[in-house]
């Protein structure tokens, strides 16, 4: 198989974050649930499977090039910590690798002031929200939250939105909610859009990020009419994976939501972002999935406001590679401060 090679010209200008970044909740106000559009919707099985397969192998990104790249995926990256025991600590340990991500001397060899890149979010748990508030004050980035009962959503529909409101109330400027997946896999599509549309207007001005919990949804069908459904109801983002299902993000199901965001489009002149998370942990994978976004959405999807990886770990790996790019040699693993 033939294969192209991407350059810096094939990417947007790297430019440094804005102190303050706005909701994208502009791009995609929703819209009437349409029954009709849903349930005509067909997914090419076949067709998804070849087209993902050829991506990996087709796309290459060499030398400075490369760098300019892995840049630009680190702008995308949703740095997150949800374990059972985060801490005050590791939050503001997070915050810290947020704000700086590269370290110092491989940013100056590499002829980028050492504070140009930050990560597109810090996501923690609910509890740990005014903790990253405090960490990130005057950085210009966002703190996500993760809510609704996140990650099985199995909670009572007026305690997910009370822990959407109160997200809001100590700070968060993103909300990563849940879907109900037993009512995607019952095909309750109208109540899949009311639930959603609640979830937004409870998160007033916060972006919301609707995750599918796509490993949970049995078939690219659903995957495909509840990205449409979410979109609908305002999903401002459709995310992949809770990260904590047997199988999170895939090039296969990447690209049905990919498909539905362009349809959705399209049809209605609304932009909604998209973030594959979970099981993405290398600097080969973050290329191929901005490549993929490239081809799918264009140059204009390639930045945090579209576009997010929810996988911390990606970002050791991605600076391993710059400093490969810098230095010549790769560093062991230790010689990188983890996340």
């Amino acid at each position: 198989m033939s294969t192209e090679a991407l350059s810096t010209s094939d990417l947007p200008f790297i430019s440094p974050l804005p102190q303050s970044r706005e909701s994208t909740s502009k791009y995609n106000p929703g819209m009437p649930l349409d029954n009709h559009w849903v349930e005509s919707s067909n997914v090419n099985h076949a067709g998804l499977i070849r087209r993902a397969s050829e991506i990996s192998g087709r796309r290459t990104v060499k030398k400075a090039n490369q760098a300019a790249w892995l840049l630009r995926a680190i702008t995308c990256i949703d740095l997150t910590t949800l374990s059972g025991d985060d801490t005050r600590g590791n939050v503001q340990r997070l915050c810290a690798k947020a704000k700086n991500p590269v370290r110092r001397d491989i940013m100056e060899k590499l002829g980028v002031p050492h504070d140009f890149v930050t990560t597109g979010a810090v996501c923690v748990y609910p509890a740990r929200v005014q903790d990253a508030v405090e960490a990130l004050e005057g950085s210009g980035i966002p703190v996500a939250s993760v809510a609704t009962g996140f990650p099985s959503g199995q909670i009572k529909t007026e305690h997910k939105l009370q822990e959407i409101e109160q997200c809001v109330a100590d700070g968060a400027r993103e909300i990563d909610i849940v879907l109900s997946r037993d009512l995607v896999l019952q095909g309750k599509w109208d109540q899949v859009y009311e639930e959603v549309k609640l979830f937004k207007a409870a998160c007033g001005g916060a972006e919301m990020k609707t995750i599918l919990a796509t490993g949970e949804l049995a078939t690219f069908e659903n995957v495909y009419k509840a990205s449409l459904v979410c979109m609908m109801a305002g999903a401002d983002f459709i995310k992949t994976s809770t990260g904590k299902e047997p199988v999170n993000a895939t090039l296969p199901v990447s690209l049905c939501m990919l498909r539905a965001i362009r349809d959705y489009r399209d049809r209605t002149g609304f932009r909604v972002g998209y973030k594959p998370a979970g099981g993405i942990s290398t600097a080969k994978d973050a290329l191929t999935y901005l490549a993929l976004v490239k081809d799918e959405l264009g140059d204009s999807y390639l930045n945090n406001d579209m576009f997010r990886f929810g996988a911390s770990s990606l970002l050791n790996d991605c600076e391993r590679q710059l400093y490969h790019n810098a230095f010549g040699e790769y560093a062991a693993d230790y010689y990188m401060p983890s996340v």
